[in-house]
């Protein structure tokens, strides 16, 4: 029987520990692709950590891109030879009220990759067919894979504000979310408004797409951001409650703070400054396959690219510290 290659996490905090297996026989609905590139997420922090519910030994990785290599009894759609990409979404239960009202994102028994099943830090995988998606001809896995999570998250929140363009659009951070929701925000045709720290980023964030760059650094952001008539959306893709609080004076009326980090703190915002102005805060994360689709195919469309430095599947400990140390420009991918 074939055998198969996955860097495991054995139990919480250990290290990556190559693992070789023989192929299981396919399930019914099952498909084993074969990988061709993962992206390492920040999310993978959550196998790492045991949290989230996640089983070990687990293999993690939600931003997998490869090959269908077979297909299961009753596998839908996919043929022998397809590239498909898998993200968070893993499955999900098609019985709780979410999945029943066709939401299901808020299922209450989402299966996530990489955490209650295996994900892309392998040589292949076995997904069931309905959690994949197409993969546009022509796009190199390595850059497929982090559109799967980062771009797929900035993408398909931003669309789903309901704000038509050229209404403003702030992105606070310009790392591994927010440098491709610089490149969304442009394609969409909104005001592009880049928030940072410091200049080093001002001239990569202008040939992304924004017209304006802020460095939080030197000036009063609130101030800037109503002086232009206030934002319509933040997108804050920064790991820090405060900055994240902070932003919520800078909504023009019927503003969004869309919250796409997590970060353990609580936010901080007076009542009086979402009531008078209708501002909102919501959060939002990830989406389902067709959503991965849709970005794919408008990443292709408008050549939205991510930024990635490339790790061989043998070095996953070295890739996933390197994603941790912050000092990525901007996503870490795995290549088997």
């Amino acid at each position: 029987m074939a055998t198969y290659t996955r860097m495991v996490l054995e139990g919480k905090d250990e290290a990556f520990k190559c693992v070789e297996a023989a192929v299981p026989e396919l399930k019914d609905g099952e498909v084993l692709v074969r990988v061709e590139a993962c992206g390492v997420c920040h999310s993978d922090s959550l196998a790492k950590d045991g949290r989230a519910g996640v089983q070990y030994p687990r293999a993690p990785g939600h931003e997998v891109v490869g090959i269908v290599e077979k297909l299961g009894p009753n596998a839908l759609r996919f043929k022998v030879g397809d590239r498909v990409g898998r993200g968070w979404h893993g499955s999900h239960c098609f019985q709780c009220q979410s999945c029943l009202r066709g939401k299901f994102i808020g299922c209450d028994n989402t299966v996530i990759t990489g955490l209650h099943v295996d994900g892309g830090y392998a040589t292949h995988m076995i997904a069931p067919w309905e959690s994949l998606a197409k993969v546009p001809d022509g796009m190199a896995p390595e850059v497929a894979a982090p559109l799967l999570c980062a771009g797929l998250t900035m993408f398909n929140s931003l669309r789903n504000t309901g704000v038509k363009p050229p209404a403003t659009v702030a992105v606070q951070g310009i790392g591994g979310l927010g440098h491709l929701g610089l490149q969304y925000a442009a394609a969409m045709g909104y005001n592009v408004v880049a928030l940072s720290r410091g200049v080093d980023k001002k001239e990569l964030a202008l040939k992304l797409g924004a017209s304006t760059y802020i460095d939080t650094t030197q000036e009063d952001v609130v101030a800037a951001l109503q002086a232009m008539g206030g934002a319509d959306v933040i997108m804050c893709t920064a790991f820090n409650s405060d900055a994240m609080s902070a932003l919520t004076d800078a909504l023009a009326l019927d503003g969004q703070l869309i919250v796409l980090g997590e970060s353990p703190e609580p936010m901080k915002v007076a009542p009086a400054t979402l009531l008078g102005k209708r501002r909102h805060i919501r959060g939002w994360s990830s989406g389902v396959p067709i959503d991965a689709e849709d970005t794919l195919t408008f990443s292709a469309l408008h050549n939205i690219q991510p930024m990635v430095e490339v790790f061989p599947l043998s070095e996953a400990n070295e890739a996933y510290a390197h994603m941790l140390s912050n000092n990525a420009r901007f996503r870490v991918v795995l290549k088997p």
